[in-house]
């Protein structure tokens, strides 16, 4: 399992990819897109991805390859 999670960190947005930061200094949205196309790439090499995106007001929205609960 592969996981993307888009976090706001000391005042940027910033994407990891299995707790490693892969990208910072981002608008959400920018962010968001970006944690998206590294899911679906991983996808597309046959990997289960959770992917994690926090929001505005700290609530969190998870997304599970294969799961009936997409929220992202």
């Amino acid at each position: 399992m592969v996981q993307f999670a888009v976090t706001l960190k000391e005042g940027d947005w910033t994407v990891f990819s299995d707790g490693q930061p892969v990208a910072g200094n981002l608008s959400r949205s920018a962010a968001v897109q970006l944690a998206k196309d590294l899911a679906f790439e991983a996808e597309e090499r046959g990997d289960t991805v959770e992917l994690l995106i926090q929001g505005y007001y700290g609530e969190l929205s998870r997304r599970l390859t294969g799961s009936s609960s997409a929220e992202a």
